[in-house]
């Protein structure tokens, strides 16, 4: 069945065949919905392109999942979480594993049968449905691994100064640890592929605001071999690649391009425009990621300027870029109306 315009556009612009249109999306978390109610709603309704998945009668206080609700709960790796604020995300403040100790009598949970504590039991024969009815409506069959599927992992497991330590020192459990993990993320990734996706969406914040977490060498001896195999096992099967990472990731952009990632997820603000047009335009497809950090206090003219910045030094002639801004609840309704304005304007056709 032919893909909509839509999606044809969007595969012009992961493969550089000359799209269109620059693809542009703003997302919305819940705690936005929950401040701007009806507001958000008239806005929304008035820029449609932008948000052509968006249906009238939105409940303004659902969230997401369960790591969106205020409160504590534990999840299906023991990793203990905290909310102060519904409709954001929650953090990990409690780690399973902050002792070695208790390795030894650890299991990850069961990858087919298990969520991994924020969701329902993966239903697969569902999943396969879902795919089918999307194909058939001539979208683009899409599964993914949670957020935080593997360096993150480790983290919430271990704790973050004792995971540095552990990268430090080679700890030799640390290697054990990691083949868990991937072993559970392999198990859902065939899983989602045998289902029936055409894109595969991993997310792993490996950077910190000016520098990665742990360094290149580090990451191309311990984590790259992993991602290696996850990724490979999707391209191997014919599905677009998509990989976001918070943080600054300018290091290893060459790695993950040889990884296999069709569509990189950057932030702009660790990374800068400069340092991405150097390491990442026309090696990747660039789905960029706006500076949340100017958001909230910009004015609309700023707004406008910075997108039209990012398309100025990031578009090339045959493709290779999407934008997207993320709208948390302290940004004015004012900048999202901006964003919107600018997207419509800065996303018109490359040719």
């Amino acid at each position: 069945m032919m893909k909509t315009r839509e999606v044809d556009n969007y595969l012009k612009a992961v493969f550089f065949e000359r799209p269109e249109w620059i693809p542009c999306s703003i997302g919305l978390p819940s705690a936005t919905w929950m401040k701007y109610r009806n507001d958000l709603d008239e806005l929304v309704m008035a820029h449609r392109a932008l948000f052509p998945d968006y249906r009238e009668g939105r409940d303004f206080d659902a969230v997401d999942d369960r790591r969106y609700e205020a409160g504590e709960f534990t999840d299906n790796w023991g990793c203990r979480w905290r909310n102060i604020a519904r409709g954001l995300d929650g953090l990990v403040v409690g780690s399973p594993l902050e002792s070695w100790d208790a390795f030894e009598a650890y299991r990850a949970p069961d990858p087919i049968h298990e969520s991994d504590g924020w969701a329902a039991p993966p239903d697969w024969d569902a999943l396969a449905r879902e795919f089918d009815e999307v194909k058939a409506r001539g979208g683009l069959a899409t599964g993914g691994l949670p957020h935080g599927f593997l360096y993150m992992r480790l983290c919430d497991l271990r704790g973050f100064e004792n995971l540095m330590v552990d990268v430090a020192t080679d700890e030799p459990k640390l290697r054990r640890l990691i083949d868990m993990v991937l072993e559970y993320n392999l198990a859902q990734i065939g899983r989602i592929l045998d289902a029936g996706a055409e894109r595969v969406i991993f997310g792993d914040d490996l950077g910190l605001q000016n520098a990665l977490a742990i360094s290149p060498d580090k990451f191309r001896q311990i984590l790259k071999p992993c991602y290696m195999q996850m990724l490979g096992l999707c391209r191997e099967r014919g599905a677009i690649v998509y990989f976001h990472s918070d943080g600054h990731i300018l290091p290893i952009i060459p790695d993950l391009v040889e990884m296999g990632v069709n569509v990189l997820n950057p932030q702009v603000g660790a990374n800068t425009l400069d340092g991405l047009r150097e390491v990442a335009k026309g090696k990747v497809c660039i789905h960029l990621d706006l500076d949340r950090q100017l958001f909230p206090f910009a004015s609309p003219d700023e707004i406008v300027a910075h997108v039209h910045e990012a398309v100025e030094v990031l578009r090339g002639d045959d493709g290779g870029l999407m934008l997207y801004a993320e709208c948390e609840p302290d940004v004015p309704l004012a900048t999202i109306e901006a964003l919107c304005d600018a997207f419509e304007q800065a996303g018109g056709p490359l040719i």
